[in-house]
């Protein structure tokens, strides 16, 4: 596999250069990048509901729940619709379960905390990390456009140190590949 990887170092660095260009507009530009995501996720919700529908008009019509993948394929492809008709109510709801999500797991984190002070100490951190979860998901469900502007950028963020990573692999397995080269070269001895 690491040979592959060696072989094939460009496509890693290509990879790491096209993390890094969505990063960068996601920071300087993110409700292009949101646009982006929701238009993305509307394409991926069309294509479930179209094969959800054909998964239910093959199956046999006895003893299999044929007509809840057939509601399920009409609802993808109900949302994927409102992800390219309404991308904004789209993206407000991708916030909102976000947020809803942020809330849950701070309340989880907080009770798992209490729960744990008799057993270890400094678990105030658990359930400090708690309350940042659920003010997070309160800024969340208050200003849900912010909300998603900041998600992009944090995303954007990512992004970029996640290709830049991936920049200096392609470039490492580049190096890595042509030490290799030499030592494999006739006359040369191999290393054992």
């Amino acid at each position: 596999m690491a040979m592959s990887l060696v072989v094939k170092w460009w496509a890693v660095v290509l990879r790491g250069v096209a993390a890094i260009l969505f990063g960068v507009i996601a920071v300087f530009w993110p409700p292009t990048a949101v646009a982006a995501l929701v238009l993305l996720f509307g394409a991926y919700a069309l294509i479930d509901g179209v094969l959800n529908l054909v998964a239910a008009a093959g199956a046999p019509r006895v003893g299999r729940p044929w007509g809840w993948l057939a509601f399920e394929g009409v609802v993808s492809i109900l949302t994927g619709l409102v992800a390219f008709f309404w991308p904004g109510l789209t993206a407000i709801a991708l916030v909102l379960v976000i947020g809803f999500w942020s809330l849950i797991t701070g309340i989880a984190e907080i009770v798992a905390a209490i729960a744990l002070r008799k057993y270890i100490r400094r678990e105030w951190l658990l359930g400090l990390s708690g309350l940042l979860s659920i003010a997070f998901g309160v800024l969340l469900f208050l200003a849900p456009v912010a909300g998603a502007v900041a998600i992009a950028i944090w995303v954007g963020a990512y992004a970029i140190v996640f290709g830049s990573l991936l920049v200096w692999l392609g470039l490492r397995l580049r190096a890595w590949g042509r030490v290799a080269e030499q030592l494999a070269a006739p006359g040369l001895a191999r290393p054992v």
